[in-house]
């Protein structure tokens, strides 16, 4: 188990004032346009550090502010993922990105933005998003937005109980759901209440989907034509950033057997606040076989109703989109919304097993495979029906394949 742990730089901009120089730029202009004439809510807008240190040589990272066409202050964030760039002095760039947010609205094709030098400290922005391991339930990784929160489940849980001493057992590589009704964070407050609390909606939301050996919402295996070999639990974790806008970190699974080969993986995820959906990029590598090319089933749960043994579930599929979503009904929680989002270029169909509805997805060792996997409940204020659901996947389809293009530019 790997306890790493690299936080992102968190920070709010402040609108304080900057003085001015001759000899350099105080701000630089940020030009985002996009193709869509659809809303983009909470639209993540990553501009390379690298860029803003050359365009404002010397800046420093909590020093700065963003502001919008109407001077409007926004919540920004750092992370520390960096390839090895250098600035015009031949330094080392520590950090990876800058981020912040945008709502495009519909019909809203370009938007510009600023960011400049500021000479107080910029305050820290509450999180709307967290990612952490759980040691304290069996290494649970749990990780949450202000929409919708997840978990799945490390190597204590799937370890044999010692004899006499009563422990639960499981060995999944699926990811669970968990509904929320709130916007603040809730991973901490539901582990701190004990393992049955969540189960029962208590004014924040609930855990009411079932994950057991299935992929849940969005895990994954390698399809054979015939049959889905699956990971065990996850073994290794790493945090790469945590708010208060983005959240990164990756999930290593040991090696499995897989039709012929045996096949390891990474995983990272790419929690945004404001979306409904994670970014996952799942790299593999064939460390027996010959084989680089794979086929990747994406799962949905068949029947992921926690505790409820009469649900009504409702499965769609569009090919032209390279979407696979469902829709659930349960008795006495309301209804959930799951779904897998695969981009035009990797989509190779769909196909079932006995605990899953798959989306096919075509792979290669020691390439990243990017898909989407997301969820919402009908009690949360965002989804009332599947009509609801469907145009939220639809949307989250249509900005996955057509992503925002970024200009910038120093200001004198």
């Amino acid at each position: 188990m790997k306890f790493s742990l690299l936080p992102s730089i968190v920070l709010l901009l402040s609108a304080g004032c900057f003085t001015g120089s001759a000899s350099r730029a105080e701000k630089m202009t940020v030009v985002v346009t996009h193709d869509l004439g659809i809303a983009r809510p909470a639209e993540m807008i990553a501009v390379p550090w690298a860029d803003v240190a050359r365009n404002l040589p010397g800046a420093l990272l909590q020093k700065i502010a963003v502001k919008d066409a109407h001077g409007r202050v926004l919540p920004y964030q750092v992370t520390n993922i960096a390839p090895q760039a250098k600035d015009p002095e031949g330094r080392g760039i520590a950090y990876g990105e800058l981020l912040f947010q945008h709502d495009f609205a519909a019909g809203e094709k370009t938007a510009t933005f600023t960011v400049e030098r500021i000479d107080t400290v910029a305050p820290v922005f509450p999180a709307r998003v967290f990612a952490r391991y759980v040691p304290e339930r069996l290494d649970d990784f749990a990780w949450e937005n202000d929409r919708i929160g997840h978990r799945t489940y490390g190597p204590a849980l799937a370890a044999p109980a010692p004899a006499g001493i009563r422990k639960e057992v499981l060995v999944t590589s699926g990811l669970d759901v968990w509904c929320k009704r709130v916007t603040y964070p809730i991973v901490d407050r539901w582990y701190n209440k004990g393992h049955d609390h969540y189960h029962k909606d208590q004014g924040e939301g609930m855990d009411m989907f079932q994950v057991g050996p299935s992929r849940g919402c969005g895990g994954l295996g390698i399809w054979d034509g015939q049959r889905l070999h699956v990971s065990g639990n996850y073994t290794q974790w790493k945090v790469l950033a945590n708010g208060p806008i983005r959240a990164i970190f990756e999930l290593t699974y040991d090696a499995w057997e897989a039709g012929g080969l045996k096949v390891a993986e990474t995983k990272r995820f790419t929690v945004d606040a404001g979306h409904n959906f994670d970014l996952i990029e799942s790299s593999f590598t064939v460390v027996e076989g010959s084989a680089r090319e794979l086929t990747v089933g994406i799962g949905l749960n068949k029947n992921n109703a926690n505790r409820d043994q009469a649900p009504s579930i409702s499965f769609t599929t569009d090919p032209k989109a390279t979407y696979l979503s469902q829709w659930t009904e349960q008795k006495d929680n309301g209804a959930i919304g799951t779904a897998v989002i695969v981009l035009p270029d990797a989509f190779a169909g769909f196909t079932e097993d006995s605990l899953n509805q798959l989306v096919l997805a075509r792979a290669e060792s020691g390439k990243p495979l990017r898909y989407y996997a997301g969820a919402g409940w009908s009690r949360s204020g965002q989804f009332a029906t599947r009509a609801d659901w469907e145009v939220c996947v639809a949307i989250a389809a249509a900005r996955a394949r057509s992503p925002v293009r970024i200009a910038i530019a120093p200001v004198r």
